[in-house]
């Protein structure tokens, strides 16, 4: 039977949208409490006799839930608890960047302190699976770095894309090798809002007449440490490497400002 709306029950009577937001609240309580990633929300009306609330602010409720990241929705069938991960917060992160594009500097401080403790514990705590990891992820940026080069127009946006996307599983793949999953979630978060900084980036290191292969071999120092179990020099040449990539993106911001188009 479809819910009437005006037929509200004793949860339901809160001001605005609190009642949905009550129970957006304990649903995450709920899943990360009880339920596994990948298994099935209870039934709307299972849930909100639970509540005791109508079916339709389960429903608001439940797409609150699935805006935090920890449900997939489609037509047809029961929302399905995800895997929690940061694009939910990437994407507050990359609201607050909108109203300051000048505080990406802030978020890369925040990036360098993160990686470079990541680096730390992957170098300790690296298994071979989470080599491999790693190593794809340089492999693909090279095979982007090749395509690159001479290339023009879509050929060399599209390469441009897979390379950035590769740099992203690199970080992403020693985040995960430090086995420290709040060092992870983070990482993951900062992808987002740190998007469109990768590639004014490429753009600074080209500016400063740095070739592509400057940051392969950075990438590959950084692996070699990892691989080695050298924590320290891991440390030492992930912050080499992110102070260079800060260096990249004031460069070329700073010839925006110049030219008086920043």
């Amino acid at each position: 039977m479809i819910d009437d709306p005006s037929e509200n029950k004793a949860g339901d009577v809160q001001s605005g949208g609190s009642a949905a937001m009550s129970v957006a609240d304990q649903l995450t309580s709920l899943i990360l409490a009880e339920l596994a990633p990948g298994s099935s929300l209870p039934s709307e009306a299972n849930l909100a006799a639970r509540y005791d609330v109508s079916r339709l602010t389960v429903r608001e409720a439940v797409k609150m839930v699935a805006g935090r990241g920890l449900l997939e929705l489609a037509r047809g069938r029961r929302a399905v608890v995800r895997e929690p991960t940061g694009a939910a917060f990437g994407e507050f992160l990359a609201m607050i960047m909108m109203r300051d594009p000048k505080g990406v500097f802030d978020l890369i401080e925040v990036r360098q302190a993160l990686e470079i403790q990541s680096a730390t514990y992957a170098a300790r705590r690296a298994n071979r699976a989470s080599l491999n990891a790693i190593e794809h992820a340089l492999a693909g940026m090279r095979t982007a770095a090749a395509r690159m080069d001479g290339a023009e127009g879509r050929e060399r946006k599209e390469a441009e894309q897979a390379f950035h996307k590769c740099d992203i599983d690199f970080h992403e793949a020693i985040a995960l090798a430090s086995g420290n999953r709040m060092i992870t979630y983070l990482i993951e978060a900062m992808a987002v809002p740190l998007e469109d900084s990768r590639a004014l980036t490429l753009r600074g290191h080209e500016l400063r007449g740095r070739p592509i292969q400057a940051t392969l071999e950075a990438h590959q120092a950084i692996l070699n440490f990892i691989r080695d179990g050298d924590s320290r020099g891991a440390a030492q040449a992930m912050r080499s490497h992110l102070e260079d990539t800060e260096r990249d993106l004031r460069s070329v911001l700073q010839a925006r400002v110049q030219n008086g188009s920043f």
